[in-house]
């Protein structure tokens, strides 16, 4: 560890609050990663994007040769593309092409400035101050202003709108809280403090995509946005092609062009990349499993937050005793779902939002692990010793249907019997705005959740008692307090103290069993580099060139 004498120049950086992370760093608490990832977060920008202790910065440079073509194959948009209510991986790829947010959360360095340049609370960490880049044009010629930032976020709070950022911001951010101070300074007002609040105008929020003032729907006309690359065509059900944008106010992309075809399947997508018709595709285990160590294609990932969450209706029988609800978490081997079905591209969970990515988590708590005896001890207890039957209701997406045959498998060892409902998508989420879902509504559930740089969003969303996405029905005093407490602490190690204090709570209720926190991956052609994305299914092209 450094001496505290080397880190004098650090702590001179900041105030209070980032003196105590750094002293943090020094007695070996947290990570070098994690205290640049606080850096980021106090708006120290200089300092998370430099050398310092010996972190490669997170610049872009621009190694790749300029020109060409990338084409990526995405799946079909489950709906019009649209920021304010864009929800599907391919819609948000699509976006990413031409949209930009305030911030940027880098999975590796945190929080990086985009089309603010600098951000801070003040002392409650209530009301969040933003400095906005100068010269930032929209690409039909418009200059970028604070009160295109107001309109934004006005427009995802508005429970008018359609916006399907309401989740993320409800008892957070309320209407009338976004104040244009000048045509560059931007203040939000919180309805509760939160000391993670940059991640929420970041592109963890996949909606906080600026647009401007007068954007009144159908974005796809013009696909209007700040970014690198400008809108050439679109084509429903088919594809849409972009051009580098002249203009932007940042490093000029690399390739000329960039075209994204909709398919209909992964079979269709890998036979594409296969046949060199496209570049780069989504990722899925079992495409994975096809191409093998082959050399003509590289598979790129990131570790995420990203989980599927099995979820017990705490308000229903069986699972109203928590006793039944631990039993059946008992009966999960998370070390061979990582291994088997996500072929080691996974982290095993413990049972609560805390992934080991997040420097708040305190890796202390004991993970829960597979204990069969432990499981039928609990059952008889709980006045069930012969088991019981139940119904898994889940969504036929990704690897879930995968994941939930495993669940009946495991399940079954301490006789229980799981029996498998998987619906498609749209029947399954139904319309959860007005709560009518059968994810809502399900006594026994799955669900796929995407990463956030943040556990802020999980923990309110699906586990206090007026979550929107409270699918458990998890109504706990105890827990909505201890929430209160994390989202009002202003440093790491506040909120580790706090965060033991929830996982542990998670650990003893288990109203959720997230087993495991999965990675992101892209597979690519080797004749292309520079393809970045995000766990959140942004896909950045603009330092993409070929080999």
């Amino acid at each position: 560890m450094p001496k505290r004498s080397d880190l004098d120049p650090v702590r001179s950086l900041s105030g209070d609050l980032w003196n105590i992370a750094v002293d943090e760093y020094r007695d070996g608490f947290v990570s070098r990663r994690d205290l640049i990832r606080y850096a980021s977060l106090i708006g120290l920008t200089a300092f998370a994007s430099s050398q310092n202790f010996g972190v490669v910065g997170s610049a872009r440079a621009a190694t790749g040769t300029s020109g060409g073509t990338i084409r990526v194959a995405l799946d079909q948009p489950t709906a019009a593309i649209d920021p304010v209510t864009v929800t599907d991986p391919a819609s948000i790829g699509v976006i990413s092409q031409v949209g930009e947010y305030l911030l940027f959360d880098d999975s590796q360095k945190g929080l990086r400035p985009a089309l603010a340049v600098s951000w801070e609370a003040d002392e409650a960490a209530k009301v969040w101050t933003f400095k906005l880049r100068e010269g930032v044009k929209f690409h039909d010629g418009r200059v970028l202003s604070a009160k295109d930032v107001v309109a934004t976020f006005e427009r995802l709070v508005d429970p008018a709108s359609g916006s399907s950022a309401l989740s993320a911001y409800k008892g957070l951010l309320s209407k009338g809280a976004i104040k244009a101070v000048d045509d560059h300074t931007v203040t939000f007002a919180l309805d509760v403090a939160n000391g993670n609040f940059p991640f929420y105008v970041s592109s963890d929020v996949v909606n906080a995509v600026i647009l401007p003032a007068d954007y009144a729907g159908n974005f796809e006309k013009s696909f209007a946005g700040t970014g690198p690359f400008k809108l050439e065509a679109f084509r429903p059900k088919q594809g849409a092609s972009f051009l580098r944008n002249p203009d932007y106010w940042g490093e000029k992309a690399l390739p000329d062009r960039v075209e994204i075809s909709f398919y209909n399947d992964p079979q269709a997508q890998l036979l594409a990349l296969q046949a060199g018709q496209v570049d780069v595709i989504p990722y899925t285990p079992r495409t994975a499993l096809t191409i093998g160590n082959s050399p003509a294609f590289k598979i790129l990932s990131v570790q995420a937050s990203s989980h599927d969450q099995l979820h017990f209706r705490t308000d229903q029988a069986p699972f109203q005793d928590k006793r039944v609800r631990r039993a059946l978490a008992l009966t999960i081997d998370r070390e061979a779902i990582v291994k088997g079905l996500f072929r080691g591209r996974g982290i095993v969970g413990n049972d609560s939002p805390f992934a080991p990515i997040f420097p708040s988590t305190d890796p202390s708590v004991p993970q829960r692990k597979q204990d069969i005896a432990e499981a039928k001890r609990l059952l008889a207890e709980a006045g069930v010793p012969n088991g019981f039957a139940v119904t898994l209701t889940t969504e036929r997406a990704y690897e879930i249907p995968d994941y939930a045959v495993l669940i009946q498998n495991f399940a079954k060892q301490a006789d229980i019997a799981v029996t498998l409902n998987v619906e498609p998508q749209d029947a399954y989420y139904g319309d959860a705005v007005f709560g009518k879902s059968d994810w809502l509504d399900s006594t026994f559930g799955l669900t796929d959740y995407g990463h956030r740089g943040t556990p802020d969003i999980f923990l309110n969303a699906t586990l206090k008692s007026s979550g929107t996405w409270n699918a458990a029905h998890f109504k706990n005093p105890t827990y909505d307090a201890l929430l209160a407490d994390y989202g009002a602490a202003r440093d790491l190690k506040a909120q580790r103290l706090t965060a033991n204090k929830i996982q542990t709570l998670l650990l003893d209720e288990t109203p959720v069993v997230i087993s495991y926190f999965s990675q992101y991956s892209r597979i690519t052609s080797a004749k292309v580099q520079g393809v970045r994305f995000t766990a959140i299914s942004h896909i950045l092209l603009d330092r993409a060139s070929f080999v």
